[in-house]
Parts: structure tokens; C-alpha cells; sequence
């Protein structure tokens, strides 16, 4: 019971919802993750994309580079992973994907990696009480709603995390979040990422 816990599903179908905040199990959310993903290749898909999203010049906002900067980290340089299929990651610290660019990267991707499952990871906005929880779900995410941005839809599968409340759609309330909130949930993203069968062994980071 304790691991069902940790997985509410909401009414909208295909969206899991993880709390980072207590006795969080990573092996779960890799478990959900994986299938979605194969799910995808059932589909004719070959290869992922992690395509991180978020400015390091907010604090709430950096979750998704924050996440590209870790896997990043964990890579083997020793391994080709180009050449073996490796999962791709896009969107870091150094070079992050926002507002600015997004479009460009999705248009880059969608070209040159058109039978990849790309996963979208970005920070969102939610309830009050779901500050610290992690989503993962089906289908393209559409960055910048919660602080009232009209940006284009990236994704085959989508993972958040909840950084803040949507009350005020207010971008300066992305900048008060605390980092730690940040800090964990990206910790917890990047050991589920890293957990996903057969992706890790020849990660590839652009």
C-alpha cells in the first residue's frame, strides 16, 4: 500500500502524480516512465530526447536545467552514445532551452529526430498542496501557462514539477520559490531518469 500511495492518479487519464516531499521512491516513477516510453516505440518510435526546459535566471524556473546539468553529470564519457541510440538531452545550465529559443529547439528536434519520443521536463504551477510533487504524463507540454505565456507545445510525454502556486500567474513569484523545493525535486527526476532500463548505459548530452 505504501507504494500506491506515493501514485495518485487524477481524474484526466494517463497523469501520475509523485510527492517528492515524503518517502519518495524513484524506481516508481522510472516504472511509469519506461512504459509510457515504450508505449511510444510500440508506436514506431526509436530513441528518446530529454528535452529539459527552464532559465537558470529564475529560481522556480530552473528546474529543467537543473535536471540537463545533473544528467549531464552521470554520463559516461568513455561510451559513444550517438552511435549506440543513447538517449539524447538538450537544455542545461550552460545552454538552457526558454521562451526565447523553445521554438527552435522543437523545430530542430521534430527535423533531425523525427521518430524520437521526446520528453518534455519543465517546472509548472499548481495547487497549493501539491508544491513538491512531480507529474508525469502522457502527451506535449505547454510551458509558460502558469505565468500567463503563450509558447508552443513540445512533448510526446511530458514530467513537472510543481514549484509554486497558479493563484497569481505572476512570473515574479517563480523568482521567491525556495531552491531547496527546486534542489529536491530535480534530485528526484534525475535518479528516476537515471533508473529507466537500457537508457543510462550510453546516455549522449548536447
Amino acid at each position: 500500500m505504501r507504494l500506491l500511495e506515493q501514485m495518485r492518479i487524477r481524474p484526466r487519464p494517463e497523469i501520475y502524480y509523485f510527492n517528492t516531499r515524503r518517502e519518495f521512491r524513484p524506481q516508481i516513477l522510472a516504472a511509469k516512465l519506461e512504459e509510457l516510453i515504450r508505449q511510444e516505440f510500440l508506436r514506431g518510435k526509436e530513441g528518446v530526447i530529454f528535452l529539459c526546459i527552464g532559465t537558470d535566471r529564475s529560481t522556480g524556473d530552473s528546474l529543467g536545467p537543473l535536471i540537463g546539468h545533473k544528467l549531464k553529470e552521470r554520463q559516461d564519457p568513455g561510451r559513444n552514445a550517438r552511435k549506440r541510440g543513447g538517449p539524447l538531452v538538450y537544455g542545461t545550465l550552460e545552454r538552457p532551452i526558454h521562451a526565447m529559443n523553445l521554438e527552435q529547439y522543437r523545430n530542430f528536434v521534430m527535423d533531425q529526430f523525427p521518430r524520437r519520443v521526446v520528453v518534455a521536463v519543465d517546472a509548472s504551477v499548481g495547487n497549493l498542496e501539491h508544491v513538491g510533487y512531480v507529474t508525469l504524463g502522457k502527451g506535449s507540454l505547454k510551458p509558460g501557462l502558469g505565468v500567463s505565456k503563450d509558447l508552443c507545445e513540445v512533448g510526446d510525454i511530458f514530467i513537472t514539477g510543481i514549484v509554486g502556486s497558479y493563484t497569481s500567474f505572476d512570473p515574479v513569484m517563480l523568482q521567491s520559490v525556495r531552491l531547496s523545493i527546486v534542489m529536491r525535486m530535480a534530485d528526484c527526476i534525475c535518479d528516476s531518469i537515471c533508473l529507466v532500463e537500457n537508457f543510462w548505459d550510453f546516455p549522449s548530452v548536447v
